[in-house]
């Protein structure tokens, strides 16, 4: 594993241009990884185009340079063997800039933190290949459980929490609806982990209640507890499971970043460290109501989650369907029919189905596991 905060020797040359999606997402990722990046934006330093094509017989980019090796564009980037990748920052972190390095322009500096401090989407797609490191390293292969001690030593996590302090100088204002929901469902689980590895789990109701309305990150100038982002934002500013208040009154600016109404699916992609919670995934903004409908009909397909009794007429479902109730229609026929029409197609389903076309159903609610997700 290579370790991190050690000097760097080597550096990691990107050349892109203003605007460039794929640009964006591969520094992102080169920042997540905590290796010096040397950014050269060919359009204001055309010389360096001619060259750029003798080198790699491309002209499109970005195009990238582990030292003087040539990795490719930011699709070879994403695809990278994770065994490959490592060893590549760590030829980066040990030997210096050979001379057959690729032409950078003189006096040209090195692309840091500070360069996505202000991008909202930048950092948070810097956040999320943090998290997928993280996750793919610490997490079970069904994302129910996590391996919270190996991941509380892992150089990736420190890298993380570096990074999350750029939080505070996001532009939230500036992001659009699938941003906001892609950004803030991926902070919140990543800051329950946070939370769990640097206060404790909490063990009771009064710790619940304490952890989820104290433990926080400073985003675009403003502190978001874990109420705040499920509550205020991504539920459309609605009250939380035993408040007596909204969680944004009507002066506060984080009510400007509250999404217009509440988003059901978000409840099953929401991760609140208990082994009852959804699996721990990503999201992405690009066709995020399509992952959260799949990850909706993985969770009603789970029968931890979702059985159907068609003997005695019972539909028992998880918890998380009685406390949100008034987010899936608010009576159990609203709910029953919500819970149909984003079950995938199976047996279930069908079973689903014939109970409701045969008149009243019952609607009772699953026990919670509330034990910790964790692979101890």
């Amino acid at each position: 594993m290579v370790e991190d905060g050690s000097v760097m020797r080597g550096r990691v040359t990107v050349y892109s241009v203003p605007g460039c999606a794929h640009c964006t997402q591969a520094k992102a990722t080169l920042s997540a990884l905590g290796v010096p990046v040397c950014d050269v934006d060919v359009n204001k330093h055309s010389e360096l185009r001619a060259r750029l094509k003798e080198l790699t017989g491309l002209s499109a980019v970005p195009q990238i340079f582990f030292n003087n090796l040539f990795v490719g564009n930011n699709e070879d980037l994403q695809n990278l063997d994770p065994e490959h990748l490592e060893r590549l920052v760590l030829s980066v972190r040990e030997d210096p800039v050979p001379l057959d390095a690729p032409p950078v322009p003189e006096d040209h500096g090195l692309h840091s933190d500070a360069e996505v401090d202000g991008a909202a989407c930048a950092l948070s797609e810097a956040l999320r290949n943090l998290i997928l490191k993280l996750y793919s390293d610490h997490l079970s292969e069904d994302g129910k459980r996590v391996d919270y001690k190996a991941m509380s030593r892992s150089p990736f996590f420190e890298r993380y929490c570096d990074l999350a302090v750029h939080l505070q100088r996001v532009d939230l204002l500036s992001l659009s609806r699938e941003e906001k929901l892609a950004f803030f469902i991926n902070i919140y689980n990543a800051l329950v982990i946070h939370g769990n590895l640097r206060l404790g789990f909490p063990k009771n109701i009064w710790q619940r209640y304490r952890f989820f309305n104290y433990v926080s990150y400073f985003i675009g100038g403003e502190v978001y507890t874990l109420q705040d982002i499920e509550n205020g934002v991504l539920r459309g500013n609605r009250k939380g499971v035993a408040q007596l208040l909204k969680p944004f009154s009507r002066n506060d600016p984080r009510l400007q970043v509250a999404l217009p109404d509440v988003e059901p699916l978000i409840h099953f992609a929401l991760n609140c460290g208990a082994k009852g919670c959804p699996p721990i995934k990503t999201y992405t903004p690009q066709d995020i109501d399509s992952q959260l409908r799949a990850a909706a009909e993985a969770f009603l397909e789970n029968d931890d989650s979702c059985v159907i009794d068609s003997a005695g007429r019972e539909v028992k479902l998880s918890q998380i369907f009685k406390w949100y109730k008034a987010d899936f229609g608010g009576t159990d026929e609203k709910l029953l029919n919500w819970v149909f029409d984003h079950m995938g197609a199976s047996q279930k389903k069908r079973s689903l189905q014939a109970l409701l076309s045969e008149g009243k159903v019952k609607v009772s609610y699953l026990p919670y596991d509330w034990s910790i997700n964790s692979t101890d």
